[in-house]
């Protein structure tokens, strides 16, 4: 079986690492850039697809028999198009979705929309650990003038757009303790994130309960209608039923 692999999350690297090694499956792994968390031992695609025809082109002329989507939660558009596409070739398509996160008693949440609606919230005092990348700094411009943490896991791409604040390089696995302490070190009164879900951002919200501050959490987009899995386990067994 030939199989495409939508990756860019911890969760499609380990399903890729798994699939590498099942000599009955032949899997391309697709990123839309590079990422220093490519999935491993496996043949890499790098780029976009040149619009909605060029990717059912490459479907048809790659022969591929199933499409399994990893992606980001929030890279909506791409799911949309593939599941759409796979729909229209009869290529079996399955969307893994990690839950999301939920609040819990001693939680401070405010439910947003998108990035923008933060401003609306935001005191104009507040300090702001910013959770939502490099690439989505444009959407939260108006958080100016207050002091905004930019988290970044790579180097920055341009200057720092904000008057006040920085970007804050934060690699790798952190701590619940190392979250507090820095957060407190920063004076952050608000944390805004997406609600990618998955472990990676759990420190950070459970440093955030336990110093009594508010997050803001950005509603994720629709995910199209499509079957769909929230566990590794579910994926590589929904893959090896087609084997």
């Amino acid at each position: 079986m030939r199989l495409l692999l939508l990756a860019g999350t911890a969760e499609a690297r380990q399903i890729g690492n798994a699939l590498s090694r099942d000599r009955r499956v032949s899997v391309t792994a697709s990123l839309p850039r590079p990422t220093p968390t490519n999935p491993v031992n496996l043949p890499m695609r790098i780029g976009g697809w040149g619009g909605d025809a060029a990717f059912a082109d490459w479907l048809r002329q790659e022969r591929i028999d199933a499409v399994l989507d990893a992606t980001h939660p929030f890279a909506s558009k791409i799911s949309h198009r593939t599941a759409k596409a796979c729909a229209d070739q009869d290529v079996d398509y399955l969307l893994f979705l990690r839950p999301t996160w939920t609040p819990g008693p001693n939680d401070d949440w405010v439910f947003l929309n998108a990035e923008a609606e933060a401003a609306d919230y935001l005191p104009e005092r507040a300090s702001v650990d910013l959770m939502t990348g490099q690439r989505r700094l444009n959407a939260v411009h108006a958080l100016d003038p207050r002091p905004v943490y930019v988290r970044i896991q790579s180097r920055p791409m341009a200057a720092f757009p904000f008057r006040h604040g920085r970007y804050d390089l934060c690699v790798g696995p952190t701590s619940v303790n190392a979250e507090i302490t820095r957060l407190h070190d920063l004076d952050v009164s608000w944390v805004v994130a997406r609600n990618s879900g998955g472990a990676h951002g759990m420190p950070v919200l459970e440093a955030a309960r336990q110093l009594g501050l508010t997050v803001g959490m950005i509603r994720r987009p629709p995910a199209p209608e499509a079957p769909r899995v929230q566990s590794i386990s579910e994926a590589l067994s929904w893959v090896r039923r087609r084997l």
